[in-house]
């Protein structure tokens, strides 16, 4: 049976789908049959993200409503075999995502892969409520900004409580904390909230710490998932951050200030 993870926050732009597509990917290279699943109906964002977008012929909802098999909806990765999408509906009304569908195509899905990654739409609406119904894991998304975190504090509520897990007395969604764009210099300068800060507030297991970084944006322009940049800060944090997933212990990177060296200092570079 596949393990079925949420990737939700209260706050829409904060990384979401930039994270589901790092995620899944990060899972596939480590030789897991992973999918994702767009959630966003009325939207899509997933399919631009993971550079498919001209490859959506059937979508989540026409599988739901028996338009199309699941096979025929199912969009295979180009750069890594072990990895699918399934794409949200862009014309239809997030309604036509039903508790019983959604079931269907989730138990169908867990016959033949070891992950599968939903990308909650942002707060509480259909979608996100779905979303998060049958996960087994939830990723909570956040920004170190009070908003960000008091709406991530009230999606880990509805967590806890509006779960198939709750409903039925099982053992609870495991919840991490993600939290993205982090910057120590904004952090320093009383710009940002502190990882102690968010941590206290939310008190869930840190799962990875995103930094500030503009390989996220040129990676989603790309339509590649940032954590294939081996070079950048952003993608290496999510690289490490699936290994934790996976039960590796390591230390948190970039979440301090970088020490000028002897040169830097002198120049002021």
């Amino acid at each position: 049976m596949a393990r079925i993870i949420v990737v939700t926050s209260g706050k829409g732009g904060v990384g979401k789908t930039t994270t589901s597509a790092a995620f899944a990917m990060g899972l596939a290279e480590r030789g897991h049959r992973t999918v994702v699943i767009d959630f966003d109906v009325g939207l899509r964002n997933l399919d631009l993200v993971m550079g498919c977008e001209r490859r959506v012929v059937f979508d989540f909802v026409n599988v739901i409503q028996g338009e199309a098999r699941l096979a025929q909806a199912l969009i295979r990765d180009k750069r890594n075999p072990n990895l699918f999408v399934l794409a949200a509906s862009q014309t239809r009304d997030k309604e036509a995502l039903t508790a019983e569908g959604v079931g269907k195509v989730l138990e169908e899905l867990s016959e033949s892969f070891d992950y599968i990654v939903c990308d909650s739409p942002a707060g509480i609406e259909k979608g996100a409520t779905l979303a998060m119904y049958y996960a087994d894991d939830a990723i909570v998304v956040t920004n170190p900004e009070v908003s960000s975190v008091r709406d991530s504090d009230r999606m880990i509520g509805i967590l806890s409580s509006k779960s198939r897990r709750a409903e039925q007395g099982l053992e609870p969604i495991r919840e991490y904390l993600l939290v993205t764009r982090y910057s120590p210099e904004r952090v320093q300068k009383g710009e940002m909230l502190s990882l102690e800060d968010v941590q206290e507030i939310l008190a869930l297991d840190l799962i990875g710490v995103i930094p500030e970084s503009q390989a996220v944006l040129n990676a989603s322009n790309a339509g590649q998932p940032v954590i294939l940049d081996k070079e950048s800060s952003a993608g290496q944090a999510y690289g490490d951050m699936v290994d934790r997933y996976l039960g590796e212990d390591l230390p948190h990177r970039f979440t301090q200030v970088e020490k000028k060296g002897l040169f830097g200092r002198l120049f002021g570079g």
